[in-house]
């Protein structure tokens, strides 16, 4: 006779089981835990922030200098677009702005005079404990008055100075961190209104803040984009390169190589896509980095929209780390990377 083998499929778990179990929901739910928090809040320095402040803040000083070339005619009692006309289009929504209530031209003028030095003092890093939020508050101002003026543009300088006003990023390449060298030398106490140049937590909270939006930005412009015929017949360079509206320069010729144009238009689609999860891995994202130069790059010189271009690359430089950043700027400058 074969022995009987018993029938374990009901068997009641005994207390030895579920204490594994336990041990081991317990140490999945610390592993995640150690992991979120190493992710959001490992404190960081404040080197790239710095960098992308530079940047953000010299191009919204550009900006509003256009503006301010016409400036009545974008904000004015006789503008394109007045204010009466801005309220009606944002009827019921949230898009507020009290340059909707401003048409008398010298108070503009003030008002602009005063945009523009906040920029240039969040560009050199003065005082970037106010003037940095200040920036992010009267360019949003400014953005929701010129509705029907705006461009892709507009939107990454937003993003940027959102992020950037939640971190220290005035604590190095800045006028604040010449102050803060000097008081340091002179024996004094530090102030609260000169960030210091150590890592934190809110560094690193504004950095993935900056990332995971972008990567956002990326992965619904690329599902955009896979909803068209163009970009899957490999057609959509071409149609982008030879549109007058945009064009900058004479790129024709590249009509006689159509397997090029739609092996660019798919590498483009690809790397567009899967941007959310090729950037994070250290193997992919030199290559992902470098594929955004050369895409923002592309459109910058081919379809003339430098600013755009430019600030997108900007942007993605928020995945090279603090330290690679510090060890590019002092090669550049030639200085020490301690200052």
């Amino acid at each position: 006779m074969k022995p009987k083998v018993p029938n374990n499929s009901g068997r009641i778990a005994t207390p030895d089981t579920q204490a594994t179990w336990s041990a081991n929901i317990l140490s999945y739910v610390t592993d995640f835990s150690t992991a979120w928090n190493r992710f959001w809040f490992t404190p960081t320095f404040p080197h790239t922030l710095g960098v992308l402040r530079i940047a953000t803040g010299a191009m919204l000083f550009y900006m509003h200098m256009v503006w301010g070339s016409d400036l009545l005619s974008f904000l004015g009692p006789d503008a394109w677009l007045t204010g009466d006309v801005i309220r009606l289009i944002h009827q019921g929504d949230y898009t507020w702005s009290y340059l909707n209530y401003i048409d008398s031209p010298p108070l503009l003028w003030a008002h602009h005079a005063l945009m523009l030095m906040v920029a240039l003092c969040f560009a050199v890093g003065f005082g970037t404990r106010i003037t940095a939020p200040l920036a992010w508050f009267l360019n949003l101002m400014y953005c929701h008055r010129l509705t029907g003026h705006l461009f892709g543009l507009d939107q990454v300088m937003m993003l940027l100075l959102m992020y950037l006003m939640l971190a220290p990023c005035g604590s190095v390449y800045s006028v604040d961190a010449w102050l803060q060298r000097k008081r340091k030398r002179a024996g004094k106490s530090p102030s609260w209104w000169l960030p210091d140049a150590t890592p934190s937590s809110a560094t690193q909270v504004a950095t993935r803040l900056m990332q995971l939006h972008l990567c956002v930005i990326y992965l619904f412009g690329g599902i955009s984009k896979l909803r068209g015929e163009m970009w899957w017949d490999g057609s959509a360079l071409w149609y982008a390169l030879v549109n007058w509206e945009y064009q900058s320069i004479d790129a024709v010729w590249l009509g006689h190589y159509p397997t090029l144009l739609g092996a660019l238009a798919h590498i483009t689609i690809f790397w567009e896509t899967f941007y959310c999860a090729t950037v994070w891995p250290r193997f992919s994202r030199p290559w992902t980095l470098a594929l955004a130069i050369a895409v923002h790059g592309g459109i910058a010189i081919g379809l003339g929209m430098i600013t755009f271009g430019l600030m997108m690359i900007v942007v993605n430089l928020s995945f090279i780390s603090p330290i690679t950043m510090r060890a590019i700027v002092a090669k550049i400058t030639r200085r020490p990377a301690s200052e």
